[in-house]
């Protein structure tokens, strides 16, 4: 009996030991198997087609960034035609620009309205995209006929420099006079592609590009006198800018156009903390406004969609201003001593528009007997030497009044209504003071001792113009905000 227990036991013992390896083998060959399959799918696509008009995408662990959508499209197939022809399908995904992109709406009088934007530069070159404009009163319900529709003229401002986008000017004039009551209303504007991103299918966006509440619309604002003699639009503003040379030019032309002015500058990423130190006593003086421009830099238009910013400015401060001077901030106006800007302006009231010319001076030529100075005195004090060549095209800056313009360029509005004056017998012209705004650093690279000089294969002479007047502006600065900027590094 004993005996055949300890038998029995035996044969369980091997029974559970041969069921043992057999478990090893089996996890082993599993472990294989997965390490396998790992394997193959890393090498396969995130997307595996079964069949011709369904696609199933893997899902993966990591999620798609949060500014990427997808969607699963059925593809169109190709078809074989009673004649034996394979006709082939075109599968259309996505969109490769936005229709339109608005930065601002404004009033130009009691029945029309600008509406200043971006879009698709290859729908406005090679197709004809249309803008209707709707006015619709507050009191309007969707049942009535008092909603008012006019065509919407569309003006391309760029000269043809724009790139993805292309600026837009849309002007909405209609027939009778909407909103100029005060009892608020809204702009509404239809967009079309123009049969340009798909000829087979008109695509429509309607938005409201403008809203006015009651009471807003002071209509005396079209015919009264402007608020400032003069307005300055700057470009956009970029890259690492030198605080000292932005402290010049707004304390040297704030002292040129007087307090009858204002200076409208647009960030698109060039003021850091150190520029807006520069930029905060005149602000709170009231003679500057900043606007932070940086979100327009998601579209590729030209250079940081500079014809854009200009012509916002341009219609924003339409009735602000007698004119609007349009120069880059390396760029110095400048008057004879003999000349004064009202009576000059004056002299110009017959033209819409009048360019400015001018004065190109070395960024990096400064005098031998400034040596061991130059890091305290301002850049128009030590960039002394102009660049003497004679029949070269030079740009020109201009000022323009905005009240008979539409849109705005520039170096010149090609949509004005009026005359233009493009010589001003030397009244009025700009010391142009290249590279110098991007310069952290003193720029004097060149001590000369001489009134000619031929540098760079360029020849230089010798002009003290600006630095004679540095004194006076020294002196302006000092009395409009104090001491506050004294220490500005370059």
């Amino acid at each position: 009996m004993r005996m055949e227990k300890l038998k029995g036991e035996r044969t369980l013992f091997a029974g559970v030991t041969c069921n043992n390896a057999d478990m090893k083998l089996f996890l082993v060959s599993l472990v294989l198997f997965c390490s396998l399959v790992i394997l193959i799918v890393q090498f396969l696509p995130s997307e595996i087609t079964i069949c011709s008009s369904t696609t199933y995408k893997w899902s993966w662990p990591q999620s798609p960034p949060h500014n990427v959508s997808s969607a699963i499209r059925s593809l169109m197939k190709e078809e074989l035609t009673s004649d034996s022809v394979v006709k082939r399908a075109l599968n259309a995904v996505g969109s490769a620009a936005y229709l339109f992109i608005q930065m601002g709406a404004y009033r130009g009088g009691p029945n029309s309205f600008a509406v200043v934007g971006l879009a698709s530069k290859p729908l406005h070159v090679f197709a004809k995209p249309r803008f209707i404009c709707e006015w619709l009163p507050l009191t309007f319900h969707g049942d009535d006929n008092s909603s008012v529709t006019a065509s919407g003229h569309t003006i391309l401002p760029d000269w043809g420099y724009g790139r993805v986008y292309t600026v837009v000017v849309v002007n909405c004039t209609f027939a009778v006079d909407v909103g100029a009551d005060g009892t608020g209303g809204c702009l509404v504007l239809r967009a079309t592609t123009g049969g340009g991103s798909d000829r087979a299918a008109e695509t429509e966006e309607r938005f409201i590009a403008m809203e006015e509440t009651p009471g807003s619309v002071n209509v005396t604002m079209f015919s009264t006198p402007p608020k400032y003699d003069c307005l300055y639009c700057g470009s956009p503003l970029y890259g690492d800018l030198s605080p000292q040379r932005v402290r010049e030019w707004i304390a040297y032309h704030a002292n040129l156009f007087g307090l009858k002015s204002h200076f409208v500058i647009h960030d698109a990423g060039g003021v850091h903390r150190d520029v807006m130190e520069v930029l905060r006593p005149w602000m709170e003086k009231g003679l500057l406004t900043l606007q932070d421009v940086r979100e327009q830099e998601r579209f590729d238009g030209y250079y940081h969609n500079q014809f854009l910013v200009l012509n916002d400015c341009l219609h924003r401060y339409k009735f602000m201003a007698k004119w609007i001077f349009v120069f880059d901030m390396d760029e110095f106006i400048y008057l004879p001593s003999e000349t004064k800007l009202e009576p000059l302006l004056e002299s110009f009231s017959g033209y819409t528009q009048f360019t400015i010319e001018q004065m190109p001076m070395s960024n990096t030529l400064c005098q031998f007997k400034d040596y061991g100075k130059t890091s305290r005195m301002w850049g128009i004090e030590k960039l002394v030497y102009r660049d003497a060549r004679r029949k070269v095209r030079r740009d020109h800056k201009y000022a323009i009044q905005p009240r008979s313009a539409s849109a705005t360029g520039v170096h010149l509005s090609q949509n004005v209504a009026g005359p233009s004056l493009s010589e001003t017998g030397g009244r009025i012209k700009y010391f142009h003071y290249h590279g110098t705004l991007a310069m952290r650093r003193d720029p004097c690279r060149e001590l000369l001792n001489a009134t000619k000089i031929f540098f760079d294969n360029t020849p230089y002479v010798l002009d003290e113009t600006l630095r004679s007047v540095a004194g006076e502006v020294r002196m302006f600065e000092l009395k409009m905000i104090g001491p506050r900027l004294a220490h500005t590094r370059e």
